[in-house]
């Protein structure tokens, strides 16, 4: 069993490692992360393992933190993932998530981001946080939104010729905000 990062209340977050290849294969040849975060040319489990690697244990390495397998707190059923990034073209970290088709509208992005903004904002030191989300994805707008964060331009990101929605939100001022919305 892997050492969680948080917990929520219905969720365990923690290290993604090479044994989750198939749940990452199947999560990042969903539809919708194809149409609003892009195909990262997973297409087995070797390459699975590759991103994995080259992904998430990587950011751990380098930076203390990355995106983090979300699980179901009572059965360890994998649901998506969640966590911050730190990229190169962005000012500050930002929040990343995605989950499973079958346990979205549940709450679990939600309840995922808040745990991993807070974590960001009481262990990680993180003062400013920023998300960046495809202009048609309006669920995860909303959700952004929800979250406290604001419009911050657009902006190209690496290797991609779409301009992406861009948005920030300061992590301590806003806790307040964050209990108010709960």
């Amino acid at each position: 069993m892997q050492r969680l990062i948080l917990e929520t209340e219905r969720l365990g977050l923690r290290k993604i490692v090479s044994a989750d290849a198939p749940f990452i294969l199947e999560l990042v040849n969903d539809p919708d992360w194809l149409k609003n975060i892009g195909d990262r040319g997973v297409r087995t489990l070797d390459d699975a393992a590759e991103f994995i690697a080259e992904g998430p244990l990587a950011s751990y390495s380098r930076h203390g933190y990355g995106l983090w397998l979300a699980e179901l707190r009572d059965d360890h059923t994998p649901v998506g993932m969640c966590g911050v990034l730190k990229r190169s073209n962005l000012r500050y970290p930002d929040l990343g998530y995605a989950l499973l088709p079958a346990f979205r509208g549940a709450g679990y992005a939600i309840e995922a981001c808040r745990g991993v903004l807070e974590y960001a904002r009481t262990d990680l030191g993180i003062e400013t946080a920023m998300a960046i989300v495809a202009p048609a994805n309006a669920k995860s707008i909303k959700l952004l939104e929800k979250l406290s964060f604001g419009g911050a331009g657009t902006v190209l990101m690496p290797g991609q010729s779409e301009e992406v929605l861009l948005f920030q939100r300061t992590l301590v001022q806003n806790q307040a905000q964050d209990q108010a919305n709960e």
